[in-house]
């Protein structure tokens, strides 16, 4: 249903900024994400732990079969350990040894990097003749309500996965939450049971740029069964707190419509399931098949690197990558959204990745090279084109009565001698009034000079002048509160991603922009679509 709603429905609300940051543009810390490698240093060891705070389970003594789930994309068994704890286990299909188990695994150490709820999961290895049944374990079929679980089930379950050379069988064992769930999230509007969910989801900034996150891992699968929110008790107080559950469909494991886990199909990533690209259709009907997609042509080393699937780095592009089926958030991703996440997935190094991917335990080192350099060949495609696409100058900071900062896209190599036209502006902090206090004044150091003035607020407006990168003309706007000594209080970004035109009648029209290649420059059909209902609305209102 998911799928069909997204697909064909016309879910979520107009085209607008993120509303969920702050004044510095920022995502803060909430029941839905926690800033983690985005805003600090973390170390190897964090990065590989995730969020595995209880450990694997222990299997010194028989694990206790509380219930089965069949029929979802990673069917399994929820279990107990002799400390209490649970866990959720999930095997690797038949033929497909260590594919949706490393996937997983590899992912969920990633997303929680990146800032979001996930639980904690690592492989283990077991012998499932050692299981105990707890007496009244039932199995959740989907569409079949539930029965008896016994050994035939656990028997039949195990006869479609693949056991290890020594007859043990790899899982990854997700830690389970003590927390009640409350079932899944959608990516646009709001939960009616959530008092702290104001904010439509399609507008929230970590759902939108989970696009760039999902792009560079090849999560394709994000729909809302692959999320949870629970009840959780924290600090004496209860509230719901919102995961992002089940990596086993991303790097290069996919699934059928069968919701069997298998290597990624050549489409995955590149064109929706059901609508698939109807532009590339017409293109090939029109030309006689003499023209066809792009990524028929990719040469995936698989079945060369079995366990890895189907995952590359050498064509792809981060604005064309697609998930399975249209995301409200993902279709309302704004350049601003993706800098945001662009800028997190910056700070992981290659040492990063290399650690991260080693927790997938792949058996072939060659494989396990092929994952690592394709994440790094993502990785810097990603920032490299987020970098181009707006003017990318960050950690505003007041030294010594200057404002100072840094140019991301020319300290990764993006363009040289670039220079900074900027004046400055009173702020009227009640009415957002700017009145010019200075003139433009142009510079190649990335330090300003701060006015002496006894206001209380003063407003930076920079651009970037460079040669090799036109986009980055576009303002931003620094706000300090004049403190002793000031204060960096806000940073605006201009977007740039279309242009309004009044007309001669007194309405508003999307006009082609030169500098940004067009109208709809950088934009998939499902925001260009957004974009030209804004523009109806705003002439309905005029």
């Amino acid at each position: 249903f998911d799928m069909l709603e997204n697909s064909f429905g016309d879910e979520g609300g107009a085209l607008v900024r993120a509303e969920n940051i702050n004044t510095l543009g920022e995502v803060p810390n909430s029941s839905w994400f926690t800033n983690r490698i985005g805003v600090r240093d973390m170390t190897l060891e964090e990065l590989v732990r995730g969020n595995d705070t209880v450990g694997p389970p222990d299997t010194s003594a028989p694990l206790t079969v509380l219930r089965g789930g069949l029929g979802a994309i990673s069917s399994g068994l929820v279990v107990r350990d002799q400390r209490g704890e649970p866990y959720y286990l999930v095997f690797d299909r038949k033929g497909f040894r260590n594919l949706g188990t490393g996937a997983a695994v590899v992912a969920s150490k990633f997303f929680h990097a990146f800032g979001y709820n996930v639980l904690g999961a690592t492989i283990i290895h077991l012998d499932p003749k050692t299981f105990e049944i707890e007496p009244g374990a039932m199995i959740l079929q989907l569409g079949s309500g539930e029965v008896d679980l016994d050994r035939e089930f656990i028997d039949l379950l195990l006869d479609e996965m693949e056991p290890n050379d020594d007859g043990l069988y790899r899982a990854v064992a997700y830690s389970l939450l003590e927390s009640e769930s409350l079932g899944e999230f959608k990516f646009f509007g709001t939960r009616s049971d959530d008092p702290n969910d104001i904010f439509p989801h399609e507008n929230r900034r970590e759902l939108r740029g989970l696009r760039v996150f999902s792009a560079w891992l090849n999560n394709t699968l994000t729909r809302a069964i692959n999320t949870r929110s629970f009840l959780v008790a924290e600090n004496g107080r209860s509230f719901l707190k919102h995961y992002l559950v089940d990596f086993s469909t991303a790097l290069g494991s996919g699934w059928d419509l069968d919701d069997r886990l298998i290597p990624k199909d050549e489409w995955a990533g590149n064109e929706y399931t059901l609508l698939g690209d109807t532009l590339a259709s017409l293109k090939t009907a029109a030309t006689l098949g003499i023209w066809t997609r792009p990524w028929l042509e990719i040469d995936y080393p698989y079945p060369e690197y079995a366990e890895i699937g189907r995952i590359e780095g050498d064509h792809f592009e981060p604005d064309i990558w697609k998930p399975d089926y249209p995301n409200p958030a993902f279709s309302r991703m704004l350049p601003d959204d993706a800098f945001w996440a662009a800028k997190i997935v910056a700070r992981f190094s290659d040492e990063m990745i290399r650690a991260i991917v080693r927790t997938g335990q792949f058996s072939d080192p060659a494989a396990e090279e092929y994952l690592v350099q394709t994440l790094i060949k993502r990785r810097d495609k990603i920032v490299e084109y987020y970098f181009r696409d707006i003017n990318p100058l960050d950690e505003f900071r007041v030294e010594n009565g200057q404002l100072v900062f840094r140019n991301l896209g020319e300290d990764r190599g993006l363009a040289t001698g670039t220079k900074y036209e900027h004046e400055w502006f009173v702020l009227d902090n009640q009415t957002e009034e700017l009145q010019v206090l200075t003139q433009r004044l142009l510079q190649s150091e990335r330090r300003i000079d701060i006015p002496r003035t006894s206001t209380d607020y003063l407003t930076a407006r920079i651009r970037s002048r460079s040669v090799e990168q036109r986009r980055w003309k576009k303002n931003i706007d620094v706000t300090l509160r004049m403190d002793d000594p000031p204060v960096v209080v806000g940073v605006e970004r201009e977007v740039g991603a279309f242009v309004l035109e009044r007309t001669l009648e007194g309405g508003y029209t999307t006009q082609s922009h030169l500098e940004f290649g067009g109208t709809y420059a950088g934009l998939e059909d499902d925001q260009q679509r957004l974009i030209d209902e804004y523009v109806r609305r705003l002439n309905e209102l005029t």
